[in-house]
């Protein structure tokens, strides 16, 4: 995986690319670097399809100082690459708050974005509430980085991957640096009213996969047919799975992304 570098606005997108085909844009989720889709990108490279991941603002080698942490903000940063890979019309899959973002995008630049595949979305909504002060406590400095990868190991509930330990020790080193765990506050604290009221301006087809077990929703199956009929979209469920169901079970999720990536071609 060779970084490549995209400046935009008053920072650098850190991204890479594989395969060659039709573009599939991968948008990680809030506090998770562009590695969450280290068991996808392959099997989509095999399938057909130009992959590029990136890291969104603030994690894994993307730059920090950003003024913006919203939805908004990672919206464009997709439209931007797709710009730059002169590629698109992009399928965008993003989890968690890329997801959000992933909206935000198909509704401001259509003739941009074939398709979107939304992840266990976060997509509305504002995050001032009790668990939002909560976790700014939990995951305030010194110890932030050591709770962020308690909870992350959560979200994992079924099954680990086989590299899991790695890749969560890479994972808190890299938000220990210096204005890291602090973009990871900023997004987490930021409204997702852009996406949220975007929703009803989609067009593209849209697919919501969800894990039955994300701990990060209460009904999780109720949310991902309330985002699907938002978007006007399907939604899958991955049984047992929790926030990550393409890392956690890719031998399940990823044939159903290509089905519905495939159903755009043409």
């Amino acid at each position: 995986m060779i970084t490549k570098f995209l400046s935009y606005k008053n920072g650098q997108i850190a991204y890479d690319v594989t395969g060659e085909g039709p573009l599939v844009v991968c948008v990680p989720s809030l506090g998770d670097v562009r590695g969450e889709y280290r068991f996808l990108v392959p099997e989509l490279v095999k399938a057909g399809y130009r992959v590029a991941t990136m890291d969104v603002r603030g994690h894994g080698e993307t730059s920090t100082d950003w003024d913006d942490f919203s939805v908004a903000g990672i919206g464009e940063d997709i439209l931007a690459l797709v710009r730059e890979l002169k590629a698109g019309p992009a399928i965008v899959i993003g989890t968690s708050m890329g997801g959000g973002a992933a909206i935000w995008s198909a509704a401001e630049a259509p003739e941009l974005i074939r398709g979107m595949i939304l992840v266990d979305p976060f997509v509305d909504g504002d995050s001032n509430g009790p668990l939002v002060f909560l976790l700014s406590i939990m995951f305030a400095r010194p110890w932030g980085a050591s709770m962020w990868t308690k909870y992350y190991s959560s979200l994992y509930p079924a099954r680990k991957p086989a590299d899991f330990a790695s890749y969560v020790s890479a994972l808190y080193a890299n938000i220990k640096q210096r204005g890291r765990l602090e973009a990871v506050m900023a997004m987490l604290r930021t409204s997702k009213r852009s996406s949220g009221e975007r929703m009803p301006k989609v067009k593209q087809p849209a697919l919501v996969i969800m894990g039955s077990k994300d701990p990060d929703f209460k009904n999780p199956i109720a949310e991902a047919k309330r985002v699907a009929e938002a978007v006007r979209g399907e939604y899958k469920v991955i049984e047992n799975a929790g926030h990550y169901p393409h890392a956690e079970m890719p031998e399940v999720t990823a044939p159903l992304m290509i089905e519905f990536m495939n159903s755009l071609k043409g």
